[in-house]
């Protein structure tokens, strides 16, 4: 069984048909956008577009204000914001949602309360729903995930690694305690490739990163070793380069050093011939 590949809208300021469209021609298995993307909102028959294109869905939901949740935002808030969002998920039938939620200025034990709380709304609805390794958020520290994850048993996550890359500065490698701890409990991976000082390298490929590159891949590889050794699918992968201070820009300009779509579909299909689910003992290099 091979691992599904999404095709990332953050940044994508197209129509949702161009989406479909790009994600066709670029090989993906289907779409991961936000609930609020604003393609979503500009159409009006978007939800049955959705539901009527035979392309698997991956929904991200965002509480507490945006990507970088207001610190005035109380758990409370931020959990009737996560029922309302995931309530409008269910009627896409999504494959999956991945959620960034509560905040890391909380003390550990509210994050713990809290998350427990969050995940009880996820397993209400039914939904495979995931909550992701984002800095700033519950889960962005990788120094306190396990006695979250050993105080929530049925918590399953969204990697992505390069958010901790930033907390931790250092590259996340599978000798990490918190790599190990998470293992069996990913069941989808952002792909993109950050480094000790930053969430994204100016390009995965160029040989001054490829150091990055395969500790990401190490980890990445580890999450679907695990997910074979426990009968269960692979993870899902979304290669997520992606704007908003992420990708770096020329000086003076401001022109961004790569295009992401380029990156996005080279790491597709980079990701395909690593064949991280099934013949694991093949894994080629680039």
């Amino acid at each position: 069984m091979t691992s599904l590949l999404f095709f990332s809208l953050w940044g994508f300021h197209g129509s949702l048909a161009l989406a479909l469209e790009t994600a066709e021609r670029g090989g993906f298995d289907g779409l991961e956008l936000n609930i609020r993307h604003p393609c979503l909102l500009a159409d009006a028959n978007s939800h049955a577009r959705l539901r009527d294109c035979g392309k698997p869905l991956v929904l991200e939901v965002v509480t507490g204000g945006g990507y970088v949740p207001e610190l005035g935002c109380t758990p409370e808030q931020h959990l009737a914001e996560l029922g309302d969002q995931l309530s409008r998920c269910a009627e896409l039938r999504p494959h999956r949602v991945t959620v960034l939620t509560g905040s890391d200025a909380w003390p550990l034990e509210r994050q713990r309360s809290f998350l427990a709380e969050a995940q009880a709304l996820a397993e209400a609805t039914g939904l495979a729903v995931s909550f992701e390794t984002h800095r700033s958020r519950c889960l962005g520290m990788p120094w306190t995930i396990a006695p979250l994850l050993e105080a929530l048993p049925g918590l399953r996550l969204t990697a992505d690694l390069s958010h901790w890359c930033v907390v931790a500065e250092r590259l996340m490698t599978p000798q990490l305690e918190p790599v190990r701890v998470m293992a069996d409990r990913v069941d989808h991976i952002h792909a993109r490739v950050g480094h000790a000082q930053g969430p994204q390298v100016s390009h995965p490929f160029a040989p001054e990163h490829a150091e990055a590159l395969a500790a990401h891949l190490a980890c990445w590889q580890l999450f679907a070793d695990r997910a074979l050794q426990r009968g269960a699918p692979p993870p899902s992968f979304t290669p997520e380069f992606g704007p908003d201070g992420y990708l770096p820009t020329l000086p003076f300009t401001d022109q961004p050093v790569a295009d992401l779509l380029t990156i996005n579909t080279a790491m597709a299909q980079w990701l395909r011939r690593q064949r991280l689910a099934g013949d694991v003992d093949t894994m080629c290099s680039k």
